[in-house]
Order: structure tokens, then C-alpha cells, then sequence
């Protein structure tokens, strides 16, 4: 078998690989298997022709990665994680129903059958914990898209299969499983007891341990611990999943889950943009607007979008057609930050359908050199202290020193918004306390900040970053104190900046996926004097000449 290199951190199988590895355990693994699903519960997830196009091409593109074959590389460690995680995974068996017909189905049976040439025993790549419960739903969920007609071959194949599957995601779950990982490992054992006849033990026990989960993952304002919009969808996605499973196998339905759905869909709509997609915080991106909108409807959950989440750290400062989205709270804790990015007392920004201020975003890979970039705290619109993180980056996935408390008060009169917070992320180094206050005006269209350094013995430089969207066009004032953005639909705003040297450079956005895309970046630079230093910036619509066009 191919070495799982050293950077695929999720696929360390522990000391239980010695084990996993013997013919034994091949052994302890065989059960009667079924013959057929004993529940079939329904798919409410739309899937992309385009996609399902590419991969009867033999394209298999996913985490912004793609290989080109007639079977899928299966073992190409030189792969992402996050494209062997995808790839074994099979959701993208939903992209093939939706191209529908028979070449399709086959190309779905081709690549199911080229999965149980290569993965009839245990391998760390393809039998991962979440990878395995992630298929298990993919199988059960695409059966009657991918077995309907196939010979009684392949059907004992795939159902021999997903019994010892099942049994083995049963051994390891919680196992070293966290966060939204562990809800769909979960979910995996959820869907294997239920449909699997003769599983239900294993579904009562995934239910125990899902009841545990959602007391512990889930805030009081419905945020999710891991503190990415992204992962919120996910964990929302999966928990529906589970609420759809339970109804069509008739079974009780736990009162935390459905009351869990109510309390995370509020808190998903607090984190969209007017564009319809969510704010990139933590690792996450934008996400497809379509795609949210389904889920939001699927989980049958009324509320408005919340004005703060406090419990789990963001506040939201929304007047006329600006929305603000404010980081406010601490990094998650040691254990659920595997994606958890330096960014504390960022914010975006978005008028109307455009965004104008936003973080760098995220990357699939949860390692390396990416992960570097665009967890560190110049990948944020926020203050930097002498080019050091506000929270160490650990290359290899999660955060090490970290600011701790952040606090956070917030302010409404009469439609205007004041928030006021601050972190100690550099209190250890240089001895100093970030503290940044966000205002915006009733009407929407003023926006004014304040961001001070307070303590120190001075001389420490200093860097405060306004990240733009591609889409805005950046200019600077001849007095060099201000910045002229335009949106794409032609609205101005002026960004006026004073407690430092004000420039434009270069920046990059990967917020619609993994490409990067090449944009710009509002900066003020300067030194700290004894006692620390203050940057005052206002950021005001520019009004239209009177005559002009609308």
C-alpha cells in the first residue's frame, strides 16, 4: 500500500492501525449482510450537471485540485487531503443523478465497483472515520440512483461492503473525531443503523452520542464552537440529514435535534452577505447562495437573521443596505480549531449585492502553506503588530498561543450601531491590547472605525488592512490621507484614514473557491509610541453630483 505522507494530519490512524492492518481484523469485521435497505430516506440535496458531466469525462476535480483518468486515482498521495477525502467520500455521486440516464448510472457502478476492487480491507485513507461515515450516507443516500437494475453482483458487493463499514466507523467514533467531523461520523452510523436492518443498536448508541454533541458544539445563540460560517452550513446540512433518516424509519425523533435546527438556522442567515453567501471567517468561503438557500429551506426553521452572537462571537451591524460582520470573540478551543484562522477583531463589509471590505478566506488544504497565508492575521481586514499573528498558526492545522479573553460590548440608538471590543493577543509579546470600535450611522452609509494600541514602551510598527473584494476599483486621494472605492455598479466610498502612512498594495481573495484571485488592499503603517498609538478611519458613501444620472 502506498505511505499516507506526513502533512495528511486527519489520516493518522494511531496505534489502532497494527491492528486494522491483519488479516483479522478483515475476520472480525464479517457479519451477515444485508440483502437490501430496510429504510430508504429520501436526498433533498440538488447536485451540479457540470459535475457530474466532468466525472463521466474521467475529470475528478474537487477541493480545487483535479486528475484526469479513466478510473479515479484513488491513491494519489500527492493529492490534498482534501481532494482524497472528497474523492472517497463519494457526495459527488448526487453531480452524476443529476445528469441522469443510463451512461451516467454506469459511470456511477463503474466507480463504486473500482472502490471495492481497491478497498475491500482497511486503508488510512480510505476507511478515515469521517471519509467512511461520509460514503456510508453517499451509498444509501444515491441507492436507488446506482442499484436500480444492477445485477445481484454488484448489490451484494456494495451491501457486504457497507456492513463492515458500518461496524468499523461503530469501533472508532468518538474516537479522535471533532467538531463537525464527529456529527457526521455520527451521522454516518445514524444512516448504517437505520437502513442496514438488524443495525438499530448502532443508530441508538450514534444517538446517545449525537444528544452528548449538540449540548457541547452548539451555543445558546446557535453558533456553532468551531466559528466558521461554513462549517455551520455543514453542521446544519448533516443534522437535517439525520432528522430525514429518523422519519423515514418512523423513529423517535429527539427533542435537542429539531430544537437544535431552530437555533443553528438563525444564526446561518447572521452570517450571509447580501450576495447571499457567507462571510469568510475561520477558513470558510462564500459558499454557493443556491445551495444555502436549499438548506435554509430544508431545515424548516423560521427566524430572522440574530443582530449579535454574542455566545459565539460575532456581532452584526446592518442600517439601509450595508451590513457589517464583526469577529468579536475569542479563537475556538485547542481540540475543534483544526480550521481556526488568527482573524480576531476582523470584519467585512457588503452594500446592497457587493461586497466591499472582506478576509482573504480559505483554503481546502487544512495544512501547509496555504494554511500559513490565509490563517495568519495580514490575511484579515484588522490591526497587525509588527507582522506577528494575533494567534499563532500552526502550518500543520490549529492555533497555539491565542488571545484570550476577547470582550466585546455592544450599543444601539435609534438605528445607529456601536461596537466596542478588544483582545490580548499581543500582550505577551510587546505588551499590548488591541481595542477597536466599529459605529455605523442609521442611514447605512457611514461607517467609522477607531483601532488603538494601548501599552507598550513604544517603537513597535504597526499595520492596519482594509482586504477589498476583486470587484472594487481602488484609488488614492492626492492628499494621500484617503482612498476612493467603487463598487462594480458604480456606488463610491471614501475611506479616510489618519495615525499612519496610508498606501494601496496588492492582496489576494480566494472567498468564491480555491483559485486565488488577485485584488488590492487599503493600508496604514506606523509606529507605536510609548503608550501605544491610535488609527481614526471613516468610510462614508460618496454622495452623486447633483444632475447626475441615477
Amino acid at each position: 500500500m502506498a505511505r499516507v505522507t506526513s502533512g495528511m494530519r486527519r489520516f493518522r490512524a494511531g496505534p489502532g492501525a497494527l491492528v486494522y492492518r491483519t488479516p483479522l481484523y478483515g475476520v472480525l469485521l464479517k457479519s451477515r449482510a444485508p440483502q437490501a435497505l430496510g429504510v430508504v430516506p429520501a436526498d433533498p440535496w440538488p447536485g451540479d450537471p457540470r459535475q457530474g458531466e466532468a466525472l463521466l469525462a474521467g475529470r475528478f476535480a474537487f477541493a480545487g485540485e483535479e486528475r484526469q483518468a479513466d478510473l479515479p486515482p484513488w491513491l494519489d498521495l500527492s493529492a490534498g487531503s482534501a481532494w482524497l477525502t472528497a474523492l472517497h467520500g463519494f457526495d459527488w455521486l448526487r453531480h452524476l443523478k443529476a445528469v441522469g440516464g443510463d451512461a451516467a448510472r454506469r459511470q456511477a457502478r463503474v466507480l463504486v465497483t473500482s472502490w471495492l476492487d481497491g478497498f475491500s480491507s482497511w486503508h488510512a485513507v480510505a476507511w478515515a472515520p469521517e471519509v467512511t461515515a461520509q460514503r456510508i450516507a453517499a451509498w444509501i443516500g444515491a441507492h436507488d440512483f446506482f442499484l436500480a437494475s444492477a445485477d445481484d453482483g454488484l448489490r451484494a458487493r456494495v451491501f457486504d461492503s457497507l456492513a463492515r463499514q458500518l461496524r468499523h466507523l461503530a469501533r472508532l467514533v468518538p474516537g479522535r473525531l471533532r467538531g463537525v467531523d464527529l456529527i457526521l461520523g455520527i451521522k454516518g452510523m445514524i444512516y448504517g443503523g437505520l437502513c442496514l436492518p438488524g443495525r438499530v443498536r448502532t443508530a441508538q448508541r450514534a444517538l446517545w452520542l449525537l444528544n452528548r454533541e449538540l449540548a457541547r458544539q452548539v451555543m445558546a445563540d446557535g453558533g456553532h464552537v468551531q466559528r466558521s460560517p461554513s462549517l455551520q452550513l455543514q453542521v446544519l446540512r448533516h443534522l437535517i440529514d439525520i432528522r430525514g433518516v429518523l422519519r423515514a424509519a418512523r423513529a423517535d425523533m429527539p427533542d435537542a435535534l429539531q430544537h437544535t435546527i431552530d437555533r443553528l438556522t438563525p444564526t446561518l442567515r447572521f452570517f450571509r452577505h447580501g450576495d447571499g453567501g457567507l462571510a469568510l471567517f475561520n477558513g470558510g468561503c462564500a459558499e454557493d447562495p443556491a445551495f444555502i438557500d436549499t438548506v435554509l429551506s430544508q431545515a424548516d426553521a423560521r427566524g430572522r437573521p440574530l443582530r449579535s452572537a454574542p455566545h459565539v462571537g460575532f456581532e452584526r451591524l446592518a442600517a439601509g443596505r450595508t451590513c457589517v460582520l464583526f469577529d468579536a470573540g475569542a479563537p475556538p478551543p485547542a481540540g475543534l480549531d483544526a480550521r481556526a484562522h488568527a482573524g480576531t477583531l476582523s470584519f467585512e463589509m457588503s452594500v446592497g449585492r457587493e461586497r466591499l471590505i472582506v478576509n482573504c478566506g480559505g483554503h481546502p488544504s487544512e495544512t501547509g502553506a496555504w494554511r500559513g497565508a490565509l490563517a495568519s492575521t495580514a490575511a484579515h481586514s484588522t490591526l497587525v503588530v509588527a507582522d506577528t499573528n494575533s494567534a499563532s498558526v500552526r502550518e500543520d492545522g490549529g492555533l497555539g498561543r491565542r488571545p484570550h479573553p476577547v470582550e466585546a460590548k455592544r450599543r444601539e440608538t435609534g438605528g445607529a450601531v456601536l461596537v466596542e471590543a478588544a483582545h490580548d493577543g499581543y500582550r505577551d509579546g510587546f505588551g499590548l491590547i488591541h481595542h477597536r470600535r466599529l459605529y455605523l450611522a442609521e442611514s447605512g452609509e457611514d461607517l467609522r472605525g477607531e483601532d488603538k494600541l494601548e501599552g507598550g514602551s513604544g517603537g513597535q510598527s504597526y499595520t492596519l488592512r482594509f482586504h477589498l473584494h476583486p470587484g472594487v476599483h481602488a484609488s488614492l486621494s492626492q492628499g494621500g490621507d484617503g482612498v476612493l472605492l467603487r463598487l462594480p455598479s458604480g456606488a463610491g466610498w471614501r475611506l479616510r484614514l489618519s495615525g499612519g502612512v496610508v498606501g494601496l498594495e496588492e492582496s489576494v481573495y480566494l472567498g468564491d473557491g480555491p483559485e486565488p484571485r488577485g485584488t488590492l488592499q487599503v493600508t496604514v503603517r506606523g509606529q507605536t509610541a510609548p503608550g501605544g498609538a491610535t488609527v481614526k478611519w471613516a468610510l462614508r458613501r460618496e454622495k452623486k453630483a447633483e444632475g447626475a444620472d441615477p
